[in-house]
C-alpha cells in the first residue's frame, strides 16, 4: 500500500471520528459541562444572595434592637413620669387629708374649749350665787365682806 492512500484513509477515519465525536460524544459532554457551570453559577449566586440576606437580616436585627431600646427607654420614661404623677397625687391627697384632720381637731378643741368655758362660767356663777346668798344672810360689815371675798378668792 501506498503511504498516500493510507494517509487518506487515516484522514477519512479521523474525520469520521471527529464527526461522530462532535455528533454523539461532544453534546453530552458539553451539556454536562454547561449544567455543571450552571450549578456552580447558581451556587455562587445563592451564596451571594445568602450573604446579602444575612447582611440585610443583621441590619434589620440591629435596627430592630435599636428601635426596641428606644421604645424601652420611652416606656421607662413614661413609667417614671406616671410614678411621679401618682406620687404627686398621693402627696396632695395626704395634704388634703392632713388639713381635714387638722380642721376636725381644731373644731374639737374649740368645742371642748367652749364646753370648758361654759362649765367654768356655770361653776363661777354657782360660786357667785352662793357667795351672794352668804353675804345677804349675814350682817353687812366691812370685815365680814373682806373675809368672804378672801374665802371666795381661795375657792376660785
Amino acid at each position: 500500500m501506498n503511504i498516500n492512500v493510507s494517509l487518506v484513509i487515516q484522514m477519512l477515519v479521523f474525520v469520521v471520528f471527529i464527526i461522530l465525536t462532535m455528533k454523539f460524544v461532544w453534546p453530552p459532554i458539553t451539556k454536562i459541562l454547561e449544567e455543571r457551570q450552571k450549578n456552580i453559577a447558581d451556587g455562587l449566586a445563592a451564596a451571594e444572595k445568602g450573604h446579602r440576606e444575612l447582611r440585610l437580616a443583621e441590619k434589620k436585627a440591629k435596627e430592630s434592637l435599636t428601635k426596641t431600646r428606644v421604645q424601652a427607654t420611652k416606656i421607662l420614661e413614661q413609667a417614671t413620669q406616671h410614678a411621679d404623677r401618682i406620687i404627686i397625687v398621693a402627696k396632695n391627697k395626704a395634704r388634703e387629708e392632713r388639713e381635714r384632720i387638722l380642721q376636725i381637731a381644731k373644731n374639737d378643741i374649740a368645742q371642748e374649749y367652749n364646753a370648758a368655758k361654759i362649765k367654768l362660767l356655770e361653776q363661777v356663777s354657782a360660786i357667785v350665787i352662793e357667795s351672794t346668798k352668804k353675804i345677804l344672810q349675814r350682817e353687812i360689815n366691812a370685815e365680814i365682806n373682806n373675809d368672804l371675798l378672801n374665802e371666795m378668792t381661795r375657792e376660785i
